[in-house]
């Protein structure tokens, strides 16, 4: 990437934040991001719904609100109807309804593999932003949404679930992350990100990078969705998951207690996930008491920010 060094950008690529930040007045700042990806469930109309609320999660991320999206679309118009692709992008206009933001337009391919995803800009206070940053020792580590979507998706393909078993996987990947994200503007939080294809490992690794800063993390205090941990053991494990858990060998000590499907787990490539907060402790009942009230998907406390080698986690 190019060394970016305009005063005006705020956040850039270097720290691996959410979405890109740059100001446009002493009290307004565009929140810039993209995500794509091929289908992770069979019915459509989910689908949509799923990348949508995966690219405005990363504006949430960052304390933005969603103004208005794009669409990106990979079809293979000679395979698959154009119908289908209709349920696609239905999915996806009300999930924008939802967050409050318009679709208003995007581009697409003939493509051999299906694909869908959304530029998605909001907007933020410079002055109220939230970064990956910004976490200091002694935050407690706060995760909205259960893990495992990686998991369910790969058993789904692999015929080891029905629909009614990816149900609640599916209800969590559609949720927007605006209720957390309200939470976090009320209480006032040191930093977060959100919980996607690197997996809760991955994403605190650059969370913990980015602040300086070191975590431990209670394996035990980690929410999963229903089946997962069972599912992980009949072997429906993708590959990016796989792969997610080598990259971190060399950041992460586990526990002698802490068994390889629960590896796995925190490691699992997830679509859609949770806010992964810091939160300084006086704010920490606060901050419960606000997701409570927001209704978030879980609200568990996972363990806490320490002083040690930037990036490193230590599971117990």
């Amino acid at each position: 990437m190019p060394v970016a060094t305009d005063p005006r950008i705020l956040v850039d690529a270097a720290t691996r934040d959410d979405a890109a930040v740059f100001r446009l007045a002493p009290d307004r700042a565009i929140v810039a991001t993209v995500d794509f990806f091929t289908p992770i469930v069979d019915d459509a109309y989910d689908f949509g719904r799923i990348a949508a609320a995966n690219a405005f999660s990363d504006l949430y991320a960052m304390g933005a609100t969603p103004l208005f999206a794009l669409n990106l679309v990979g079809w293979p118009r000679d395979t698959l109807p154009l119908t289908l692709l209709g349920d696609v992008l239905r999915g996806a206009a009300d999930v924008a309804r939802e967050a409050g933001a318009f679709i208003l337009g995007g581009h697409s391919i003939d493509d051999p593999e299906p694909k869908f995803g959304m530029v998605a800009i909001g907007e933020a206070h410079p002055d109220r932003l939230v970064t990956n940053a910004g976490a200091r020792p002694g935050d407690a580590l706060v995760l909205t949404k259960p893990v495992g979507t990686g998991i369910l998706a790969t058993a789904l393909k692999r015929d080891l679930v029905d629909a009614a078993a990816l149900a609640p996987a599916v209800t969590a990947m559609t949720t927007l992350n605006a209720s957390a994200a309200r939470a976090m503007a009320a209480i006032g939080v040191h930093a977060a990100t959100d919980v996607t294809g690197f997996g809760l490992l991955g994403h605190l690794h650059q969370l913990l990078a980015a602040s300086g800063a070191a975590a431990e993390l209670d394996a035990a205090a980690v929410p999963l969705l229903a089946g997962a941990r069972e599912l992980v053991g009949r072997g429906a494990v993708p590959g990016g998951t796989r792969r997610n858990l080598e990259a971190m060998r060399d950041q992460v000590t586990f526990g002698s207690a802490v068994d390889e499907p629960t590896q796995v787990l925190l490691a699992d490539a997830q679509t859609s996930g949770g806010l992964l907060i810091a939160v300084g402790t006086e704010r920490l009942a606060a901050l419960l008491d606000a997701l409570a009230r927001e209704g978030t998907p879980a609200r568990a406390v996972i363990g806490r920010v320490t002083a040690g080698p930037a990036g490193r986690i230590t599971v117990r």
